[in-house]
């Protein structure tokens, strides 16, 4: 009787564990900028409709928002890009958010600009308070900054009713954040200490004004198991309190959808934590692109096309629904849409939206499928 009673239970944690709560979204933080310029968008066959409504019709659950800490400092050129998220801004766009009955994920940029592996820009208010400081001073000053801008931020939320459910403690961090004070790199220890004071300091504020609030640690090297596996253990080794692993994933950067099936699955043993796609995308068009001009550049992929663009959204949602530890799953920018004015000077070809018609792609479709099976 003891052994069934035990068996009994451990089906029961495993169908928890099977059937835990998924959610799916995407980025929109530009979103406001399109509506505000008049930019219509439309199902599938050209039938005009609010955007929350095609979303929520297509199982979405859950939004993400970036936030910046000064976007009047970034450069011209980036603000071009969509740089503009400053907090009464993002307070607007997430009470939206929450009036059409999503989940909220905030996205802390700890800087003026771009946040990624390329660039951790220290805000300027922030980097003119540690010059000429010692590397000590700099740190206190640093995570001082951090708690003081996240527990800010995250009140006034909460006063307008527009409490985050996930809070990213930084974006893309695989190299650290506040450059050059905390960078690291992730298969060494220089400059561990420095992150983890920062880290720690945004996961205080976090517990402290949203304490439901699940954390979010943010990487991008998927591709690269060495530099995620030491990452992600130096977290563990330095006892940082945070709740899901977050991942970025582009093909065309991160690797096959094979590779990110294995490194899952290797995250699964050796962290035990939920894991989210907080990012993912791919082409559908190179027109007009700021980046892409080569229509076949990535033909050993998927073809720069809506089926090439649908057919990989279809595999790595095929993919990541046999993992029961995935428990979120983000496109980034899907509301690009510059069918009815020009809000992006270039474009990028990785939304949901054509960029002519307005209308939904075939991924769309796809995408709903990590959730509505």
């Amino acid at each position: 009787m003891k052994k069934h009673i035990i068996l009994v239970m451990l089906a029961l944690i495993t169908c928890a564990g099977a059937n835990a709560q998924k959610y799916l979204g995407g980025d929109i933080s530009l979103l406001p900028t399109y509506r505000e310029k008049g930019t219509t968008y439309k199902t599938a066959d050209g039938k005009e409709k609010c955007p929350y409504k095609l979303f929520t019709e297509a199982g979405w659950n859950a939004m993400r928002v970036r936030l910046f800490v000064e976007p009047d400092n970034a450069p011209q050129g980036n603000k071009d890009e969509g740089v503009c998220q400053d907090l009464p801004y993002v307070i607007k766009l997430c009470k939206q958010i929450k009036a059409h009955g999503f989940k909220l994920m905030l996205d802390f940029h700890y800087s003026d600009t771009w946040a990624d592996p390329g660039k951790q820009f220290t805000p300027k208010a922030w980097d003119e308070a540690i010059a000429g400081k010692s590397k000590d001073e700099q740190v206190k000053i640093l995570a001082d900054s951090v708690y003081a801008h996240t527990l800010n931020a995250l009140n006034a939320l909460k006063q307008a009713g527009a409490e985050p459910d996930f809070i990213q403690v930084g974006n893309e961090i695989t190299f650290g954040m506040l450059w050059p004070t905390g960078r690291v790199e992730p298969t060494k220890a220089d400059n561990w200490p420095a992150l983890l004071t920062f880290l720690n300091a945004g996961v205080k504020a976090c517990r402290q004004a949203c304490p439901k609030a699940q954390i979010i640690i943010h990487t991008e090297h998927a591709q690269d198991w060495n530099a995620t596996d030491g990452y992600y253990a130096k977290l563990r080794d330095g006892k940082l309190d945070y709740d899901i692993i977050g991942l970025s994933y582009y093909p065309m950067w991160h690797g096959t959808i094979k590779h990110l099936d294995v490194v899952l699955d290797s995250l699964k043993t050796t962290f035990n934590k939920p894991v989210m796609i907080v990012e993912t995308a791919f082409y559908y068009s190179h027109e007009n692109d700021i980046w892409e001009k080569d229509p076949n550049h990535y033909s050993d992929l998927y073809p720069i096309s809506a089926e090439g663009q649908r057919r990989f959204t279809e595999e790595l949602v095929t993919m990541l629904n046999k993992h029961d530890d995935v428990t979120g799953l983000f496109w980034w920018f899907p509301e690009e849409n510059e069918s009815g004015s020009t809000v992006v000077k270039s474009w990028l070809n990785r939304g949901l939206f054509d960029n002519h018609t307005g209308k939904t792609l075939p991924a769309m479709d796809e995408f709903s499928k990590f959730i509505n099976q």
